[in-house]
């Protein structure tokens, strides 16, 4: 009983904080609600004995991701109003985009078909020998090793198409222009002046600043004119 319960108010707060992610107006909102899915999501997984996903969701997802995606949009000068005003233009291919989706999910949940052997294997005994760790590295690196490859490559793909889009080109930024710094010769960051014997800065144009000295502060424990002795 205490379990479903459990279950039960995790989900919703997962459904919801999920949703808020997607409708929140802030986005630094929408990436504390992402952060709130996470820990829901890991303590499903709790639940379900999966403690290997679990702490991968919170280590990974919510100790780096997460905090990544709340220190670039923290820190990127985002100027939200210009991205809206091309709302209205974009909103038919949204929809269309959208609409596939949808019917794909649909073409997922209606053809989804469970084994005839799954309750059968749901209640069969695990081995002691392997944990839950070991077991599952087992299934990724033999029989999946080929797509979890291709989900590595779809990810770096990802990060640099983000890193594409949000390199901007700041003309006012000084950039460093390595071919100038080595192609430098002497003659052009060394001047040698010739001085002769005994002669002084200012014979030669060098004329150091003035320094003007602090006056002296008077000594208080001094006695004062006039006074005893």
């Amino acid at each position: 009983m205490l379990v479903t319960l459990a279950f039960w108010v995790f989900a919703v707060i997962l459904v919801v904080s999920a949703a808020m992610v997607v409708s929140a107006r802030n986005p630094v909102h929408s990436v504390l609600f992402l952060i709130l899915a996470f820990f829901n999501a890991a303590a499903l997984f709790l639940i379900a004995g999966a403690e290997f996903l679990a702490m991968i969701l919170v280590i990974v997802y919510v100790g780096a991701v997460a905090v990544l995606f709340l220190f670039v949009v923290m820190m990127l000068d985002v100027d939200f109003t210009q991205l809206r005003e091309g709302f209205q233009r974009y909103a038919p291919v949204g929809a269309a985009i959208g609409a596939v989706l949808l019917i794909e999910l649909a073409l997922v949940v209606t053809g989804w078909q469970i084994a005839p052997e799954a309750p059968t294997l749901r209640l069969s005994p695990q081995p002691l020998a392997v944990h839950n760790t070991a077991a599952l590295g087992n299934v990724i690196y033999t029989d999946y090793v080929l797509l979890f490859q291709i989900a590595g490559l779809v990810l770096l793909v990802a990060m640099i198409g983000a890193i594409v889009l949000t390199l901007r080109d700041r003309r006012e930024a000084r950039r460093q222009v390595i071919r100038l710094q080595t192609g430098r010769v002497v003659a052009e960051t060394l001047e040698l002046v010739p001085a002769p014997l005994h002669a002084g800065i200012a014979e030669l144009g060098v004329r150091r600043p003035v320094v003007v000295e602090p006056p002296e502060e008077k000594d208080e424990a001094e006695p004062a004119a006039g006074g005893h002795h």
